[in-house]
Order: structure tokens, then C-alpha cells, then sequence
């Protein structure tokens, strides 16, 4: 059983529903007549970029991906669903960090917009010093790779997209977006260059909501913080979110959806419980996990699905998320449903450059900690809010 995700999150419809109509016959146009590159493709995000793309009948469509699995069922869909577009559209499971993008990318630019949705997400990579580096190495040196690669291109925009951890972040994959916006916003870039900060994707793959469709499906049971308090965008939300940014954000512009801390930010363990309900269940709330995981059989022959809620405990979860700092120009004038943050200021290419070059030197060691990398983050984010507080989410149900 699917759970609709609108219906989930008291939604009728896209809140982008009049921003993207608005804008329909431009994106129409301007798609029709360009070539795209998107990395990261066969992801939730990438995915819902590229159907929103392959719909509108661009010239020539490339996406790069390193799952082949999901690259394979993303062109299984969309041959499905919405048939062939007039351009080329090719599908290509490359590594973008490797050689073999590199020669891919010479021999088949030029482009006219780039996106980039290849990251890792997960705030629980930083639970040791290898997938952490995995993650650095996916979210900053690549992409540092692929700014020198594209620099001094005919592009008309690349996009990158961010998230809502970027702002005052709180663990490193926030701090990874934090400068990964930074390198965006080189002042030697020549071209546009535009970005998205971005709430939770509902029931995107590994995501908490995704979690609740896989112990659904498993008959297992349903945790969730009682703390943590997030604002959520769905599948569809998302594409047209990177798809409005990439072609109408002005240089460094960053996009953000307006969203109401009244209405739009949900508490896990409310979205838990209307979750279960919304299949047919009484949620059920144990006092352990042992206890959730021991009668889930017995509680779920009886119409009770078993859920354990507890405080949050682990290292990089932020109580609440924010799109925007103080310090930061807005313009909450130019969609109705969107907000632009304006004006970044254009870092020190010399720190920025200093720090990418000690991580690169750091990886390429017989070994490394933890302790090393966050003293790198420390150098170029002072104010850096990182607690550690040696529990992570892979610790517990």
C-alpha cells in the first residue's frame, strides 16, 4: 500500500503549482531548445529533475549515475510512462569523481545547463573516519574536479543543490554544503551559477519516511525521535524546485521553498503515528525496542503496529532546520512559493583553496581520524557547531 505523500503532509497539490504554471511557457521554450547534463541522475532527486526535463522535450538529454540498477529502472519509467523525446537522451553509469567522466564529459559537451545531484546525504557517514572521507570526497573534491572541468564553458547555468543542514550546520555533512556553496560562488566562475536549499524529500530512498515503507513492508516496527522537527517536500516538489532554479535563478542565487513553522514543520513522531493510521493500524507505543521488536508479530495480528519513540541522542541531529540565516539577503518577492537568498558574498578563493588542497593531502595518507578532518572544517568554518557526542544513528533500531 502507498501512502500519497500530499495527503500525508495536509497538501492538496505542489506548493510550486503556481510558481512552475507561471513560468510554463518560458521553461517549455528554453527546455526545448537546450542540451543538459545531469549528474547523480538515478537518485530521488535526480530522478524527479529529469522526468520533469525528459517531459519537455529537450534537445539532447544526458544523465550520469553511478547505480546501474537505478539508472536502468529510471529509463524503464520514463519509456513507460512519457515514451521518447524528439533529442538524444542517453543514460551513462560513470563514477563523476573518475577518469571516465572526465573523458565522457570532453567528448560530449558542450551543454547548456549542468545540474549536479550526486552527494551523500546521510548525517550518519560521519560515524567513522572512512565513509566520512567518502563523503567529503563525493561532496567537495569531485565537485572541485568538475568547477575546473566547466570553467570557461558556454554554459547558461550549473546548479548544484544544497540543503537546510547548510544553515548553521551542526554536522559535517551540513558543513560538506556549507562549502560546497562557497566554491560555487567563486568569483573566477564565469558563468551562472545558481542553487537550492532543500527541506526533507518524503519518502526518499534511506530517508526516515522511506524507513517507514520498508518496516511496513517487513512487518517490523516503527521508531522515530520525539525531538526532531523537520519541513518536507515530496518527490514532485523537489523537481520542480532544482528545475525553477536552475533555469530562472540568477547568478548565485539560492532558492528555498517558503514554508510556515506553524504548517509546514512536522515532528516525526506525529508524522509516525499518521502514518500507521493511514494504513489501517492503531499505533502502538513500547517502552524499549526489545519490547517493539518482540511482540511485533503478536501486535500487528491484532490491528497494533508497534512503535518505540525516544529523545534524540546522536551525533549531527539538529532539533530544527532553517533556510536562511540572519546574515543573509532574502527576496521573498519574486515566486509566490519560493524565496531567494540573494547576493552571497564571494569567499576567499585562497583559504578555500588551501583547505580542499589539506584534504586531498589528508586522503591520500596511509591513514586518518576523524579528529583531523574536523580541525580542517574548524580552519575554514570558525563558528562551526559541532557536538560530538560518540552514539550515532546506525546505533540504534
Amino acid at each position: 500500500m502507498n501512502i500519497n505523500p500530499y495527503d500525508l503532509l495536509n497538501r492538496n497539490h505542489s506548493i510550486f503549482k503556481e510558481d512552475f504554471r507561471r513560468n510554463e511557457d518560458f521553461l517549455s521554450e528554453e527546455i526545448e531548445n537546450s542540451s543538459f547534463l545531469i549528474i547523480g541522475a538515478a537518485g530521488t532527486i535526480g530522478q524527479a529533475v529529469t522526468k520533469e526535463i525528459f517531459c519537455k522535450n529537450p534537445k539532447n538529454l544526458n544523465v550520469v549515475d553511478i547505480s546501474e540498477n537505478n539508472l536502468v529502472e529510471l529509463v524503464r519509467d520514463l519509456r513507460s510512462s512519457k515514451g521518447y523525446i524528439k533529442g538524444e537522451f542517453k543514460t551513462f553509469c560513470i563514477d563523476y569523481g573518475s577518469r571516465e567522466f572526465e573523458v565522457f564529459f570532453n567528448e560530449t559537451e558542450p551543454y547548456d545547463y549542468i545540474f549536479n545531484f550526486s552527494a551523500l546525504k546521510h548525517v550518519r557517514s560521519e560515524k567513522d573516519p572512512y565513509s566520512l572521507m567518502r563523503m567529503i570526497k563525493v561532496n567537495l573534491i569531485f565537485l572541485s574536479k568538475l568547477l575546473k572541468m566547466i570553467k570557461g564553458k558556454d554554459l547558461k547555468n550549473y546548479f548544484s543543490v544544497s540543503t537546510d543542514k547548510a544553515t548553521n550546520p551542526e554536522n559535517l555533512m551540513g558543513a560538506t554544503k556549507v562549502i560546497m556553496e562557497k566554491m560555487l560562488f567563486d568569483r573566477e566562475i564565469t558563468h551562472n551559477v545558481s542553487s537550492a536549499r532543500f527541506a526533507n524529500v518524503a519518502f526518499s530512498d534511506g530517508s526516515l519516511l522511506f524507513g517507514f515503507n520498508q518496516r511496513y513492508k517487513k512487518k517490523q516496527p516503527i521508531t522515530a525521535p520525539i525531538d526532531i522537527k523537520r519541513y518536507f517536500l515530496t518527490n514532485e516538489e523537489s523537481g520542480e524546485l532544482c528545475v525553477l532554479s536552475g533555469l530562472l535563478g540568477k547568478n548565485r542565487d539560492i532558492f528555498f521553498p517558503k514554508m510556515s513553522e506553524e504548517s509546514d514543520l512536522y515532528d516525526f513522531q506525529t508524522l509516525a503515528k499518521k502514518y500507521i493510521s493511514s494504513l489501517g493500524y492503531e499505533p502502538y507505543e513500547c517502552n524499549s525496542e526489545e519490547e517493539a521488536r518482540k511482540n511485533a508479530k503478536d501486535f500487528i495480528s491484532k490491528g497494533k503496529w508497534p512503535c518505540f519513540f525516544e529523545q534524540s541522542d546522536t551525533t549531527g541531529e539538529k532539533k530544527i532546520e532553517e533556510f536562511y540565516d540572519s546574515s543573509e539577503s532574502l527576496d521573498l518577492d519574486a515566486f509566490k512559493s519560493i524565496g531567494v537568498i540573494k547576493n552571497k558574498t564571494v569567499p576567499s578563493q585562497e583559504s578555500l583553496a588551501y583547505f580542499l588542497d589539506s584534504l586531498e593531502k589528508l586522503s591520500e595518507k596511509e591513514t586518518w581520524t576523524k579528529e583531523e578532518i574536523l580541525n580542517l572544517f574548524y580552519s575554514i568554518l570558525p563558528d562551526f557547531k559541532h557536538e560530538e557526542k560518540n552514539r550515532y544513528l546506525d546505533d540504534k533500531m
